[in-house]
């Protein structure tokens, strides 16, 4: 089975946890972020010890790993009942992070629309992650030089997402606005779709 999907799209820092967190709590609509999924692993836990391996330097965790944690959280939350594919629409946050894991599931997810929270300055990025460093003690949101080296993961490997999947799913949104305006966009979307 295909789960129908929206996938909440940007650089680090863009707002994706913030309306991801909104949209899960819209009947039908299940939020995942898969880096809360990785920051919930225990270090005792080998991939739970490789996520604060790459984290740490800034680097995204490798593939396999990540579309086999995040399979396995899937599973656990449909058999728990919090998610019901049937019924549910899936935000996905936060995966998939390269062309390679979008390749790899491509037979699980059905995309029905991709949203890019852009965010043009890469000050108000820094800024943001340093805030949110500060108020949820987020390691790998704490450094300048890893912060840099994340941004420009995310121009190399993570960006070119947005091709693998085209202009018709591909909806821009400014992530510079308010909160509340960004989540009218992108409910204005929703509705067509």
């Amino acid at each position: 089975m295909k789960y129908r999907t929206i996938l909440l799209f940007g650089a680090p820092g863009a707002g994706k946890g913030t309306q991801g967190k909104i949209l899960g709590t819209i009947p039908n609509f299940y939020h995942c972020a898969c880096g809360d999924v990785f920051r919930n692993l225990t270090a005792e836990s080998e991939i739970g010890r490789v996520f604060i391996e790459y984290s740490s330097r800034g680097e995204l965790v490798p593939d396999e790993p990540t579309v086999e944690l995040w399979q396995q959280f899937i599973v656990n939350i449909q058999r728990t009942g919090r998610f019901q594919p049937d019924t549910d629409t899936l935000v996905l946050d936060g995966i998939p992070r390269n062309v390679h894991q979008a390749e790899m599931l491509k037979n699980t997810l059905d995309v029905r629309a991709v949203f890019y929270l852009r965010c043009p300055t890469m000050n108000k990025l820094v800024e943001r992650l340093q805030r949110r460093a500060l108020r949820e003690n987020r390691l790998d949101d704490a450094n300048l030089d890893i912060i840099r080296y994340r941004l420009k993961t995310y121009e190399r490997e993570t960006k070119p997402v947005l091709n693998f999947y085209g202009s018709k799913v591909v909806h821009k949104i400014d992530s510079t606005q308010a909160p509340a305006e960004v989540l009218v966009d992108i409910l204005r979307h929703i509705n067509k779709i």
